[in-house]
């Protein structure tokens, strides 16, 4: 009877664990985990989920809400960079700063493409010590499409892959929809923003979620 060890229950991505609606899911883990507290037993749970998960919440689940503690994660800045390829490659003879800078500008400090590229050079070097990380990113980058890459667009019909092919053709990080309405109707924006492709950055104005999956599309046009 854990009355004072404790556990900690990690849950990534519950905004696709589907109930009737999304957010009830939520609501079922509160209750569960608020019983526990009732009984003694000392188990907590995070999880990780969309930023606007709670969003459309409907009113007899506003108690979720409250129950959370909400913590918004942010881009990595340079130095949090830093800290974390510190704490990934300590021990190893590989010049940090100049790392840190390398991963900054290929992952724009993004959490999930940070990690993801550390785990992948971490197994590199433990198989075969490098001092320079570059001639290393073609097969970094390779995994990304196997693992990640592909699976964000496993979903999609030949219509949503061929919009996300001609936003990353266009140009510019930032665009418009108009020039594309004529092939592509608004929904299929609305539809992509919602898996998290797009990401609305303004009235009329999207981007591709990140500069790695805009490569990505660039490549397999």
């Amino acid at each position: 009877h854990p009355t004072y060890a404790g556990a900690i229950f990690f849950l990534d991505d519950l905004h696709n664990l589907a109930t009737p609606i999304v957010q009830d899911t939520a609501l079922i883990i509160r209750d569960q985990f608020q019983s526990f507290g009732i009984e003694g037993v000392n188990l907590s749970v995070c999880f990780s989920a969309r930023r606007d998960y709670f969003s459309g919440v409907r009113s007899f689940a506003e108690p979720a809400v409250r129950f959370y503690n909400k913590c918004a994660l942010e881009p990595f800045t340079l130095e949090e960079t830093l800290e974390y390829t510190q704490a990934a490659f300590a021990g190893t003879r590989l010049d940090l700063r100049k790392l840190a800078e390398w991963l900054f500008g290929k992952t724009l400090g993004h959490p999930y493409f940070l990690a993801f590229v550390c785990r992948e050079l971490w197994g590199h070097y433990r198989a075969r010590p490098f001092t320079n990380a570059t001639p290393i990113w073609p097969a970094v980058f390779r995994r990304l499409e196997q693992i990640k890459f592909s699976a964000d667009l496993a979903q999609l019909s030949e219509k949503e892959l061929a919009l996300l092919q001609a936003i990353a053709a266009d140009g510019p990080d930032e665009f418009n929809p108009a020039p594309f309405v004529q092939q592509f109707h608004y929904q299929y924006f609305k539809r992509l923003a919602e898996a998290g492709l797009l990401i609305r950055t303004g009235r009329g104005r999207y981007r591709l979620y990140h500069t790695l999956f805009r490569e990505f599309l660039r490549q397999t046009k």
